[in-house]
C-alpha cells in the first residue's frame, strides 16, 4: 500500500532542464577602478618587505582585476623571487662567512626597492624594479 504525496505533488522536485551555453563557467572577476588598483598594488609592494608572499598572494587573486595592478602584482613578484633565490644563496654562503653580508645587502635592497615601489604605485606610475628575473608577466 502506497501512500500518495500530500497536496498530489510528486515525490521529489521538478528537474531543470540542462542548457550546455557555459556548461563551466566561472565567474568573472570585476575590474577594478584606478583608485582601487593604485592602492592594491601599493599595498602589494609594502607587502613586499615580508620578502614574496604577500606579492604571490595578490598576483594569483588580483591579476585579472586590471591592467595596472596585474602588471606592479607581477613585477613584485619577480623581484620578490629574485630576493629569495639571492637569499637561499646568501643562506648557503653563510658556511663560508660571506652569507652574512649577501644576506645584509638582500634585505637592504628588499626595503628600499620596495618602498620605491610602493611610492611610485601610489602616484599612478609604473615601476619595473633593476635586477628582477622576470618569472611571471
Amino acid at each position: 500500500m502506497t501512500v500518495p504525496p500530500p497536496n498530489n505533488q510528486p515525490p521529489y522536485p521538478p528537474q531543470q532542464p540542462h542548457t550546455p551555453q557555459q556548461p563551466y563557467a566561472y565567474p568573472v572577476a570585476q575590474p577594478m577602478n584606478p583608485s582601487d588598483e593604485k592602492m592594491w598594488a601599493t599595498l602589494i609592494h609594502i607587502g613586499g618587505i615580508f620578502y614574496f608572499l604577500p606579492s604571490l598572494i595578490g598576483y594569483l587573486v588580483l591579476k585579472d582585476r586590471g591592467p595596472f595592478v596585474r602588471a606592479h602584482t607581477a613585477t613584485a613578484l619577480n623581484f620578490q623571487l629574485t630576493m629569495l633565490i639571492a637569499s637561499v644563496v646568501g643562506g648557503i654562503l653563510l658556511i663560508v662567512g660571506i652569507g652574512f653580508i649577501i644576506l645584509a645587502v638582500v634585505w637592504v635592497f628588499n626595503v628600499v626597492f620596495s618602498i620605491i615601489a610602493a611610492v611610485r604605485a601610489a602616484q599612478g606610475q609604473w615601476y619595473t624594479y633593476p635586477m628582477a628575473i622576470k618569472f611571471v608577466s
